[in-house]
């Protein structure tokens, strides 16, 4: 069994033995191979990718060089190109080859790591030759486009304007043989070349300065369009109106006018405008020329022409509505002609406005009218009365019901009396202004606070509370601006701080009740009390008052200087002494009498006495101070002295005239002591200066007596020691005195 299994295995292991004798030769061989190819081919292999990257890089070189002359072959093409189209006046096509040149110069030029000096030259080139086709662009459009001016150029005035042509030689030529490039040709290549921009912007200043700009400012100028037979002529003449201002009705044709004339002769050539963000890129010269002037157009119609024709009245409010449909129907004009975007509405905006522009004119209008009331003259001065009254308009009965009823405001007084119960009955007059003089720029500015809010009431919502407000700031600014620009005057003329005073006074007196006055005539914002002008009252009361007390202050400081040079009152027996309070005393006078003839007719009576009362009790008070002070009075210094207090007794009640009719000033003078406080603390000292010990010691009648009621115990000793000597019934008079 084995040696057969023996005998089949041999042949297989043999046959495997050569197999792998086989497989070392062939590994043999391999080896002999790879040897050989890295020994061989591996080098020719090197040589070879060598050589290929030394012939890409020498492509990549060829390549870039034949770019780059195919380029400087387009710009020498597009520069010929563009010569011979310019001998031939095909402006569109030399401009556009000239933008081809810039391309591929520009493109040259972008190149890294690659410089030519031709570059440069090329770049002198292009910039030659478009300055030569901007040269003659301009002598085109200097053709198609002429102006004649006035000599004075810049001017605006009327007859410069006058003088002021525009020619449009962009009528079509009856000869069509003449070789005459067409409008859009022209503008086309400005637009290329990027330059029409500024052309433009020179024509709309033009245009603006010497033509929109006076037909808006001169409502006597007209437009003067001529259609020749190769040129339109825009020119003006002027003719006398009998108003100074144009409504803008009138205004709007003018200029639509103008604007028609140039839509047809220029303005509606299309041009193509690629990369502006237009669609398609076309554009016509009408929309660019709007662009450029449409702001200040519209500046100057709303300011010279829309603002002039607001309504100073609330009651011409409705027919603004003229103003506003023809203002609609002018921008749709420029709309249909391109020259305005759809969404373009600053005119029709501003005039649909007109409530909030009205407010602001009239309150405009109103705070300078204030304004020139409060800085004109104090002294012009009016007389009021109690029974005076500013025109007032008819107002309503705040308990009918019917805000719009008007009853008569005066029907309570028909009979004089106000009837309040079955017997009680007050004075027609009571709470009333007394008599005095106020400012009659001070009356008229009252009376434009009325007027305006009466306006108010017949106003908007918007309008009445801006036109409140606006009366408000009128008081406001009385309270800043008055005391402020008159110092001068307030300070140093005592008629004019009464005038000022009293000024306050009637001011505060009406703003007591101008509010309630009109609070149900207006509008609800303002009806449910707002509407006030109480929370002034104190302000303009202390104004008055402070400015008259710093005019009393004054005179009572010189009326205590004056008395100052009377050397005290003391040794009147010398002759000297005497006449310098005698003069001391005339001058205090003379000052009081001076006020009161200034202060005459212009305060109230009972101001007046009150303040001529208070300067006179200075006056006393001095001299009763500086003579009780004594400590010697001889029996002739006594009798002096008395004279020149009977100067004063005698003379001080004549300096009270309050009135112009002397016969009714009696009454006030005979009133002194009601006003003067130290009238009878004078009249005693006067008594002491004459009487005996016996007399004074009555007189203090163990102080009860009416020397008591004007000095104390110790003034009264002090008297008795200075005016006589020391004896046993002085002792026994000065014992009584406690």
């Amino acid at each position: 069994m084995i040696n057969k299994k023996y005998s089949e295995f041999l042949p297989s292991m043999q046959s495997a033995e050569e197999l792998v004798a086989q497989v070392e030769g062939l590994a043999s061989n391999i080896d002999l191979l790879k040897a050989g190819i890295e020994n061989e081919v591996q080098r020719d292999l090197d040589v070879a990718v060598a050589e290929f990257t030394e012939l890409k890089q020498q492509l990549e070189r060829d390549t870039l060089v034949l770019s780059v002359l195919k380029q400087l072959q387009e710009f020498d093409t597009s520069v010929k190109e563009c010569g011979s189209a310019l001998l031939e006046r095909q402006y569109v096509t030399a401009a556009q080859q000239l933008e081809k040149a810039r391309s591929s110069l520009r493109s040259l030029e972008s190149r890294r790591g690659f410089e030519l000096k031709i570059l440069k030259a090329l770049g002198t080139e292009l910039t030659v030759q478009t300055q030569n086709m901007i040269y003659h662009l301009g002598e085109e459009w200097q053709k198609l486009i002429v102006w004649k001016l006035p000599p004075s150029k810049g001017s605006s005035s009327l007859e410069a304007v006058v003088l002021s042509e525009l020619h449009l030689h962009t009528v079509l030529p009856q000869d069509e043989d003449t070789a005459v490039p067409p409008v859009a040709a022209v503008l086309q290549a400005l637009a290329v070349l990027g330059e029409l921009h500024s052309k433009l912007k020179d024509f709309g200043h033009l245009l603006l300065q010497y033509i929109l700009k006076p037909l808006i400012l001169h409502p006597s100028l007209q437009p003067v369009p001529e259609e020749q037979p190769d040129v339109f002529v825009l020119r003006f003449r002027s003719q006398e109106l009998a108003l100074d201002e144009s409504s803008p009705m009138e205004v709007f044709d003018k200029i639509k006018l103008v604007f028609e004339v140039l839509h047809k002769y220029l303005l509606r050539v299309p041009l193509e405008q690629p990369g502006e963000g237009r669609k398609e890129g076309r554009v016509t010269l009408a929309e660019l020329l709007g662009e450029l002037i449409w702001e200040e157009l519209s500046d100057c119609l709303i300011h010279n022409c829309l603002v002039n024709s607001i309504p100073t009245n609330s009651s011409k409010l409705e027919q603004y509505k003229e103003v506003i449909e023809s203002t609609e129907e002018f921008e749709k004009a420029l709309k249909r002609m391109q020259f305005l975007k759809e969404d373009t509405t600053a005119l029709l905006k501003y005039a649909c406005n007109v409530d909030s522009h009205f407010a602001n004119k009239k309150c405009q209008d109103v705070i300078m009218a204030a304004r020139n009331l409060m800085t004109s003259e104090i002294h012009n001065t009016v007389k009021i009365t109690p029974d005076s009254s500013v025109t007032l308009p008819a107002l309503p009965d705040p308990g009918s019901g019917d805000h719009l009823k008007m009853p008569r405001p005066s029907s309570l007084l028909h009979h004089g009396t106000v009837n309040l119960g079955s017997e009680s009955r007050l004075s027609p007059f009571t709470l009333c202004l007394p008599t005095c003089r106020i400012s009659s720029s001070v009356q008229q500015l009252v009376e434009l606070a009325y007027h305006t809010l009466l306006e108010a009431t017949a106003s908007t919502d918007l309008c009445c509370v801006q036109l409140f407000d606006c009366v408000r700031n009128i008081f406001q600014l009385f309270y800043e601006v008055v005391p402020t620009y008159h110092r001068e005057n307030l300070q140093k003329l005592p008629q004019l701080a009464a005038i000022h005073h009293n000024n306050c006074m009637y001011i505060a007196h009406h703003l007591l009740t101008l509010g309630h006055q009109f609070r149900y005539r207006s509008t609800s914002v303002l009806s449910n009390g707002a509407a006030t002008f109480v929370d002034l009252v104190p302000g303009f009361r202390r104004l008055g008052m402070e400015c008259f007390l710093a005019q009393m202050r004054v005179q009572k400081g010189e009326i205590l200087e004056r008395l100052s040079s009377a050397r005290n009152f003391s040794n009147m027996d010398d002759e000297e002494n005497y006449c310098a309070a005698n003069k001391a005393i005339k001058q205090v006078l003379h000052q009081l009498r001076r006020l009161g003839m200034v202060w005459q007719d212009v305060l109230p009576v009972n101001v007046y006495c009150k303040a001529m009362g208070a300067l006179l009790n200075t006056a006393l008070a001095e001299i009763v101070t500086r003579i009780a002070a004594l400590e010697d009075i001889s029996a002739e210094d006594a009798d002096r002295l008395y004279s020149l207090c009977r100067i004063m007794v005698e003379e001080g009640p004549q300096v009270f005239t309050p009135l112009l009719e002397e016969d009714k000033n009696k009454k006030y003078q005979e009133e002194v002591p009601v006003y003067v406080h130290k009238w009878m603390t004078f009249k005693e000292l006067m008594i002491i200066l004459q009487a005996n010990l016996q007399e004074i010691v009555d007189q203090w009648a163990d102080g009860k007596g009416p020397l008591a009621e004007e000095f104390s115990a110790a003034e009264v000793k002090s008297l008795i020691r200075a005016l006589f000597q020391n004896t046993e019934r002085r002792a026994a008079a000065l014992a009584k005195i406690k």
